[in-house]
């Protein structure tokens, strides 16, 4: 049997606590996607809106509510091979704001600035697999969706 220190405890306390901030994504009770740069980050407002967020492609699916004056940027990380075609915007509350530069080919970046309450769909998507480059390979025609939900508050 193992002993529980108050180290041990003090982590699970501090995970919790972390995990009663996650926003409902409509995915059925199904945890979503962890961002691997711990998206939405730094900052909340009163009304549980990050003041920032960064998003992956690991955030497929998800909802993030952004205070509004807050910013959101996104990368999601592509190859040569399997590009992620630019984001699309549909909704209202977020303005386009300089991204950066893109250095690798197939990434697509993007910004954003939280102006006013609202609700906006992101999207984008790449092929499952390359093209094929000899005649007489297999095509894949198959691609991979990504939508994350934002909510302005």
């Amino acid at each position: 049997m193992r002993r529980i220190t108050p180290l041990v405890l003090a982590s699970a306390a501090l995970l919790l606590a972390g995990c009663g901030s996650q926003q409902d994504t409509g995915s059925g009770g199904r945890a979503p996607a962890p961002s691997g740069t711990g998206a939405p980050s730094a900052g909340r407002n009163a009304g549980d809106c990050a003041a920032q967020a960064t998003l992956t492609a690991a955030d497929q699916g998800r909802g993030v509510c952004v205070a509004k004056g807050g910013e959101l940027r996104l990368t999601l990380d592509g190859t040569k091979a399997r590009p992620w075609k630019p984001v699309t915007v549909s909704g209202t509350g977020l303005e386009a704001i300089n991204a950066g530069l893109v250095l690798q080919p197939g990434d697509a970046t993007a910004a954003y600035r939280a102006v006013a309450p609202g609700t906006v769909k992101l999207a984008s998507s790449r092929p499952l697999c390359p093209e094929p480059t000899a005649p007489d390979q297999a095509s894949c025609k198959g691609t991979e969706e990504w939508t994350v939900t934002v909510r302005v508050g």
